[in-house]
């Protein structure tokens, strides 16, 4: 019998919900500060309170049938002498083989390559699996070091220099010791079982002129062939992404605070760093004052991606490129209803699982088990993420012919209006029905 609790007066407090009561509890019982993966799961101004204007009188919408919409994209074409063409303007993030399992990592590889775009190794080194499987291949270069050498970094397409993640800006990585198996201890040159934590900076720079010299470092040792990404976590993007531009990267990937991470404290996704939608302007204003917006350093937007829509009016702001991490494994099966029962078991179910740092994730995703692992087809899960990177470039195709674009980075702000005043704000575009932007005269 459901007990009606309004019909007895009472009232749930905003300050202190269920949630935030259970949050207080396990703490007071266990001593020590909640872990999980995912990213932020507060309600954030983002996407979704921004709207298109399509084309009607005043501006002429293409035919989807007749007239063409492109969505390639070049990367590094500044400074790299082999630069990156993807084409659709979709990336897949950074996810680390450690946090993910090597069958995932393949699918990943599988599902990008399949449709026409790159995947990012992560922390902890290059898997055959995915180089294999991955026609581009970024690879990612973080405080920790783990896993890197020479050789990997030859033997990819671009580098990604980490200097924050968006669920985490100014916080390292961590990865549990139920996770870290013979195989990754190896690669990580760590012991087996031991939870791991990655510094939250390199060891060898302490601002952007160290940056600069490593920036060339990378260059030498790659023969200046590969494309340097520098990649940031939101918080002061104006000044990060000036720096980066003038410490010689070619991309600046910029992370908001509804990225994913595979575990970090509780505490770190949900209150450091800014929302996604107010870090794009401010990176934009960085690399149109500096002269190289759109033409010499390219931009590439990450967290909380999920559609088409997201990935457009991620353009329309300025970005070159987004990045998916989330999406990109539940497109895989991660939360998948299947394993309903087993979600269950765990104390989570299908849809709100994030618990990703214990390694026991039923769909065989985000764990070691060999037998979970086993679990997932990465030919199937490949099939399934280059379905559904299809869908996303489809979607954004599809608003930009409407706002009467040829090519999907044609897309502008003056396409977009915003819901609210804070949004209006953040994204700079007009109040819908009005021509005013908060904050400008």
């Amino acid at each position: 019998m459901t007990t009606d609790l309004a019909a007895l007066g009472l009232r749930e407090s905003a300050t202190f919900d269920r949630a935030t009561i259970a949050d207080i509890q396990r703490a007071a019982s266990t001593g020590i500060y909640d872990i999980r993966g995912w990213g932020a799961k507060r309600s954030l101004p983002h996407f979704d309170d921004l709207l298109f204007l399509g084309a009607s009188m005043s501006r002429y919408p293409l035919e989807g049938y007749r007239e063409k919409c492109a969505t390639d994209v070049t990367l590094g074409a500044r400074n790299a002498l082999e630069p990156i063409h993807l084409d659709i303007p979709v990336t897949i993030a950074g996810m680390s083989f450690g946090a993910l399992s090597a069958n995932a990592k393949e699918a990943l590889g599988r599902g990008a390559s399949e449709a026409g775009t790159s995947t990012t190794t992560g922390d902890g080194g290059m898997t055959p699996e995915e180089r294999g499987q991955s026609k581009t291949l970024v690879y990612q270069y973080l405080p920790s070091r783990y896993g890197m050498n020479p050789d990997d970094l030859r033997k990819a397409d671009a580098i990604e220099i980490v200097l924050g993640q968006g669920a985490k800006p100014g916080g390292g990585g961590m990865l549990l010791g139920q996770k870290i198996t013979e195989r990754v201890a190896g690669m990580r040159t760590l012991p087996v079982g031991i939870d791991q934590r990655s510094a939250s900076r390199h060891p060898d720079w302490t601002g952007p002129d160290d940056l600069t010299i490593k920036i060339a470092e990378l260059r030498e040792i790659t023969d200046w062939r590969k494309p340097i990404y520098v990649k940031i976590g939101a918080s002061r993007p104006y000044y990060d992404t000036a720096l980066a531009v003038k410490a010689g990267a070619d991309v600046v990937v910029l992370d908001g605070m509804q990225g994913g991470t595979a575990a970090t404290q509780q505490v770190f996704i949900e209150h450091v760093g800014i929302p996604t939608l107010a870090a794009i302007g401010p990176a934009v204003q960085a690399l149109q004052e500096l002269g190289v917006h759109r033409t010499g350093v390219q931009l590439i937007v990450s967290g909380g991606i999920r559609n088409g829509a997201d990935v457009a009016k991620a353009l329309a702001l300025g970005a070159d490129a987004v990045a998916i991490g989330t999406a990109a494994l539940i497109a895989l099966g991660d939360n998948d209803p299947r394993y309903a029962d087993e979600y269950a078991a765990l104390g989570s179910a299908a849809g709100f699982y994030d618990d990703f740092q214990d390694g026991r994730d039923p769909a065989g995703i985000s764990t070691q088990d060999p037998e979970l692992s086993a679990r997932l087809d990465p030919v199937a899960a490949g099939r399934r993420l280059a379905n559904y990177l299809r869908v996303l470039t489809l979607e954004a195709q599809t608003i930009a012919r409407a706002c009467g674009k040829s090519h999907v980075r044609n897309l502008e702000p003056e396409d977009l209006v915003a819901l609210t005043v804070e949004s209006a704000a953040m994204a700079g575009v007009p109040l819908a029905g009005t021509s005013w932007i908060p904050g400008r005269s």
